[in-house]
C-alpha cells in the first residue's frame, strides 16, 4: 500500500458551517436502508478527502499522539474536518431517526422517490470524473452495476444476538457505508440487525451502538486504506465501480414495489421478505408527489455539484 502523508486541506473557519452540513447529509441518508452515506459524500464532492483522512489514522500517527506531538498530528490529520464531519452524521442520526424510521414505515414511496432522483444524478455528475472512458472503465462499471443489483435484492436474514455479531455486522456495515449506491442500514437489515440498531438510537441503548461502533471503527480503518490505494493507483477505475455500485443500488430504491412475500421477525413486526419493482398504478396525487419530490432530488444534486465546482475554484 502507498503510505505517502496525506496533506489536509486548509479550510477557513467558516467553511466548517458547510462540513457540518455534509456530515447531516451524509448521516439523513445512512439511516434510511438502500440510501449510502458515501453515495451522498461523492454528490458533496469530499469523497476523495474522506478516504485520505481516515487513511491518515496510521501506525505514524499513533507514534505522533504517543509522543503528544499534538502539531505534527494536526499537520497530518484533518481531524477538524473529520470531526465536524462526524458531528453533523451523528446530529442528524439522532435528530431524524424517528422521522425517517416513521417516513421509512408510512411513506416509503415518497423517501425512496426522493433518493431515487439523488442517485441517477449522482450517476450523472460523477460520470465526467472519470478522466478516461475505455473498454477496462466500462466493463468494471458494468460488472459493479450487476453486483450492486444482485446484492440489494438479496433477502435479509435471521442472525445471532450475541455482542460479537454486532461487532462483526459494525465492520461489514461501515464499508459498504462509505463504498456509493451500497447502503450500510441496507446491510445491517441484510444482516438482520437494522431494526436492533434504529431501537438503539432511538432507546440510547449505548451498550449495542458502543459493539456497532467499535465495529465500525476497526472496519472503516482497514477499508479506507484498500479504496484510498485504489485512488491513488487505478483513479479511474476505482470512480468507474463506485459509479456502477450507484447505478445498481438504484433497484432499491426505486418507489414502487409489489410484496411478494412477508415474514415476522422476532419483533413480531411483519417485513417484506421479496419485493418486486413495479410501475405506478395511475397517475394521482401521490404518484405525482413521488415523480416531484424524485425531481427535486435530481435537481438539488446538480445545484450541490455546481456549487462544489464553484467552491473549488
Amino acid at each position: 500500500m502507498d503510505e505517502t502523508p496525506f496533506q489536509p486541506r486548509r479550510r477557513q473557519p467558516r467553511d466548517y458551517a458547510l462540513v457540518l452540513l455534509q456530515g447531516f447529509g451524509m448521516g439523513a441518508a445512512d439511516v434510511v436502508p438502500g440510501v449510502s452515506g458515501g453515495t451522498m459524500a461523492f454528490i458533496f464532492g469530499i469523497y476523495e478527502e474522506l478516504i485520505e483522512g481516515i487513511r491518515s489514522f496510521d501506525l505514524a500517527t499513533l507514534r505522533l499522539a504517543l509522543a503528544l506531538n499534538v502539531k505534527a498530528i494536526l499537520a497530518r490529520v484533518p481531524l477538524a474536518f473529520l470531526i465536524t464531519l462526524g458531528t453533523g452524521i451523528l446530529l442528524a442520526i439522532f435528530s431524524l431517526a424517528h422521522a425517517l424510521e416513521w417516513m421509512f414505515e408510512n411513506e416509503p414511496e415518497k423517501l425512496y422517490g426522493f433518493f431515487f432522483g439523488l442517485v441517477t444524478a449522482s450517476v450523472l455528475t460523477v460520470w465526467g470524473r472519470v478522466r478516461r472512458w475505455g473498454a477496462g472503465t466500462l466493463a468494471a462499471a458494468a460488472l459493479a452495476t450487476l453486483a450492486a443489483y444482485v446484492i440489494v435484492g438479496l433477502v435479509p436474514t435471521q442472525t445471532p444476538d450475541t455482542w460479537w455479531f454486532f461487532v462483526l455486522s459494525g465492520a461489514i456495515a461501515i464499508c459498504a457505508m462509505i463504498l456509493p449506491g451500497i447502503s450500510g442500514s441496507f446491510i445491517l437489515l441484510l444482516l438482520g440487525k437494522y431494526r436492533d440498531v434504529l431501537a438503539a438510537v432511538n432507546d440510547r441503548n449505548f451498550l449495542i451502538l458502543f459493539l456497532v461502533a467499535l465495529g465500525a471503527f476497526i472496519g472503516i480503518i482497514s477499508f479506507a486504506r484498500l479504496v484510498s490505494w485504489l485512488f491513488r493507483h487505478h483513479h479511474d477505475l476505482t470512480v468507474a465501480l463506485l459509479i456502477g455500485l450507484m447505478a445498481g443500488s438504484l433497484r432499491k430504491v426505486w418507489p414502487w414495489k409489489e410484496v411478494l412475500s412477508t415474514m415476522v421477525d422476532r419483533h413480531g413486526a411483519v417485513v417484506p421478505l421479496q419485493e418486486a419493482n413495479v410501475l405506478p398504478a395511475g397517475f394521482g396525487p401521490d404518484t405525482l408527489a413521488v415523480i416531484g419530490l424524485a425531481a427535486l432530488g435530481f435537481v438539488a444534486v446538480f445545484v450541490i455539484d455546481r456549487a462544489a465546482h464553484r467552491a473549488e475554484r
